[in-house]
């Protein structure tokens, strides 16, 4: 029997920001957490990074109580500690140091091993004419495709 492939993915972090470089991270997790995102019950919407004395910590990402766990439930929005490395961290604090910058919670999976990763991006956010742009392009894309299949 395969496993399911599980690629939860913030969508609305490609629209309002320009992603510049990407960490892979693990993740703190509780035994209900991990169950319930194995079962796809996660969201990365409104969810931001921030850097602590530090360490990485992902706030707002929620993660649904497990349907099966008992009293012992984990709390849906908790902040979330991330694993990097303390070179990875100094990387991701001198790029966001920088004005306009921030990191973004970008795509959770499970790799090979079974362990939840977190991919963050070092983002700039768009300005309201980029979107514009962004929204024009993937129209004449989906124009494109349709003319193509004809």
């Amino acid at each position: 029997m395969e496993a399911k492939k599980i690629n939860i993915k913030n969508r609305r972090a490609t629209f309002d920001y320009e992603i510049g470089d990407t960490y892979t991270a693990g993740m703190v997790l509780t035994g209900t957490e991990i169950k319930s995102i194995r079962s796809g019950k996660a969201s990365l919407t409104d969810s931001y990074c921030i850097i602590d004395r530090g360490e990485v910590w992902v706030k707002g990402m929620n993660i649904s109580e497990y349907f099966y766990g008992s009293y012992n439930n984990h709390i849906a929005r908790r902040d979330r500690k991330l694993l990097l490395s303390k070179k990875e961290i100094a990387k991701i604090e001198k790029a966001i140091s920088d004005p306009g910058y921030t990191l973004i919670p970008l795509r959770i999976f499970i790799n090979d091993r079974g362990y939840a990763k977190l991919v963050v991006g070092v983002a700039r956010g768009k300005k309201q004419y980029d979107k514009r742009q962004s929204i024009k392009e993937r129209e004449d894309k989906r124009i494109l495709d349709r003319m193509m299949k004809k």
